[in-house]
């Protein structure tokens, strides 16, 4: 039997693309956290792993030629278990081609822009006094999301799936759509992306993966009072250490 891969982790967007891809393959794997919000992402050990800081990463105790490999980056993460498994990365080179354009596209486009719409909706009016800034950066971003959003929900007309069968592409920026709400998006404006995002959420591995540490979330950002305060120090004053 493979040894589980280890995922460091966190349940966020960003943590729940590997948590979904790993159920969905069927991969045996170890969950270790890393709390984003008390700065483990600084931690010596894990810098080892994740250079960038950042989490989620693996260490595949399996990997090329038998020997291990660590990964950080969550699409080289899902490239690397597709390409590993055979699974979600299409049957020929142009199938791979096309659902590494949507890995890319989320990885530089829903994905940050996303997340700075939370920050600036979110947790911005904690750590900046000029509201003014807060709602450039809300307005600006919120527009950027949106019309990522109406790319999303045009390449889904006449489409189950992003690249037309279930692949990695759907597992990236599925999770990103989860927190639609606060990032000031009206899903009913997006029906193609809406029933999508209903089907791919529907399916039991990716509940599975979805739900992976949930109470965890207790605690960091999701806290409240000096607590949250702490965690948001953390994550919005970060410079290289």
């Amino acid at each position: 039997m493979s040894r589980p891969i280890e995922l460091y982790y966190w349940p966020t967007p960003n943590g729940w693309k590997v948590s979904i891809a790993l159920e969905e393959m069927g991969l045996p794997y170890e969950m270790i956290p890393v709390n984003i919000g008390t700065g483990e992402q600084f931690k010596p050990d894990f810098l080892a792993i994740s250079p960038n800081n950042r989490m989620p990463a693996i260490v595949d105790p399996d990997g090329p030629d038998g020997q291990p490999i660590s990964i950080f980056e969550s699409g080289a993460i899902l490239q690397y278990l597709a390409r590993k498994t055979g699974q979600f990365y299409g049957e020929t080179e142009r199938d791979r081609v096309e659902i590494d354009q949507w890995v890319m596209w989320q990885m530089g486009g829903l994905g940050p822009m996303a997340g700075q719409t939370h920050h600036f909706r979110q947790y911005a009016a904690s750590i900046i006094a000029d509201q003014r800034q807060i709602a450039y950066g809300a307005i600006r971003y919120t527009n950027e999301t949106h019309r990522l959003y109406g790319v999303l929900d045009k390449r889904l007309t006449g489409r189950d799936f992003i690249c037309g069968q279930l692949s990695i592409a759907d597992f990236m920026s599925w999770p990103w759509i989860v927190p639609w709400k606060n990032q000031g998006i009206i899903l009913d404006e997006f029906p193609n992306l809406r029933s999508w995002f209903e089907r791919v959420g529907a399916r039991e591995a990716v509940q599975k993966g979805f739900k992976l540490g949930a109470e965890l979330r207790s605690g960091g950002l999701q806290a409240s009072g000096k607590a949250a305060e702490e965690a948001r120090k953390v994550l919005f004053g970060q410079r290289a250490r």
